[in-house]
């Protein structure tokens, strides 16, 4: 019986603790509403015309835009937002361990991913293509990637797709990034580099790169660039959702389309409505 009485003097502390833990709990990054200081959203830092740092540390690119517009609405400043670098392989593990509140970076929705995050959008439709070198004439169809060395990174599913439904006899080679992938390209230590146009076509329009590669325009696939969150979190993704609502209405998403797309000349479909994800 004794275990069960509780003075009032310790209710009082037991109480003051519970309110300091709640108002702690309003300063974290991971405020919903926005209310906290900071906000920490995953991109990726080395694709041109969609996630790319600087060497002078800013960040540029279509996803960074769209995470930026999607941010304000939710009630940061640019400045509070701290963006993180997600690679392919990390992104699931990054949103279930809570590193990021939110990842924009050409995340393509699919139904293996559903099972562990969820996505707000889609915000682009994007195509799977291949970038080969501009003197490289010997892969006009996907059926030609036979044999081929083809290359794509780590965690991507672009690769494989073209393994399993179109080359079967393509040779994968993953590295670890798609700078990487380029490189081996150039070096002609593989054949072709698979990916979605819009990542392909940033790369190509690159000063340094100019002249060097080119797109096949194959359109394998259909990508639906969604943000992915942490499952469950229907709050967070209706309010993320009407943001992109939002940025198609007012212009700002077209607005982004043309910067980051258009010195490459990408032709880029119309905005996607929000939960229609185009198979």
């Amino acid at each position: 019986m004794q275990l069960r009485k509780v003075t009032a003097a310790s209710a009082a502390v037991l109480a003051l603790a519970l309110t300091a833990t709640a108002c702690g709990s309003d300063d974290k990054d991971d405020s919903a509403s926005g209310g906290g200081k900071k906000i920490t959203i995953g991109i990726k830092i080395d694709q041109p015309g969609i996630g790319l740092k600087t060497p002078n540390g800013k960040y540029t690119g279509f996803d960074v835009d769209v995470a930026t517009y999607v941010a304000k609405e939710l009630g940061y400043d640019a400045k509070n937002i701290e963006f993180k670098e997600t690679k392919s392989a990390d992104r699931e593990t990054a949103i279930s361990r809570g590193d990021v509140k939110f990842i924009v970076a050409s995340y393509s929705i699919n139904d293996e991913r559903l099972q562990k995050v969820d996505f707000a959008g889609p915000y682009l439709l994007a195509h799977q293509d291949i970038l080969v070198r501009a003197d490289d004439n010997s892969i006009t169809k996907p059926e030609d990637l036979n044999n081929k060395k083809l290359c794509s990174v780590t965690g991507s599913t672009s690769a494989q797709n073209v393994k399993d439904k179109l080359a079967p006899k393509a040779q994968l080679q993953e590295y670890g990034g798609y700078s990487e992938c380029l490189t081996g390209l150039e070096n002609k230590a593989v054949d072709a580099l698979t990916t979605d146009d819009s990542i392909l076509a940033g790369y190509a329009s690159q000063d340094a790169n100019k002249g060097k590669f080119k797109l096949a325009g194959f359109k394998m696939t259909n990508e639906n660039y969604g943000i992915g969150l942490k499952k469950g979190d229907a709050d967070l993704k209706k309010k993320i959702n009407d943001a992109l609502t939002k940025m198609v209405s007012d212009g700002s998403w077209q607005k982004a389309v043309d910067a980051n797309f258009g010195p490459a000349g990408y032709k880029n479909e119309k905005a996607p409505k929000i939960g229609n994800v185009v198979k």
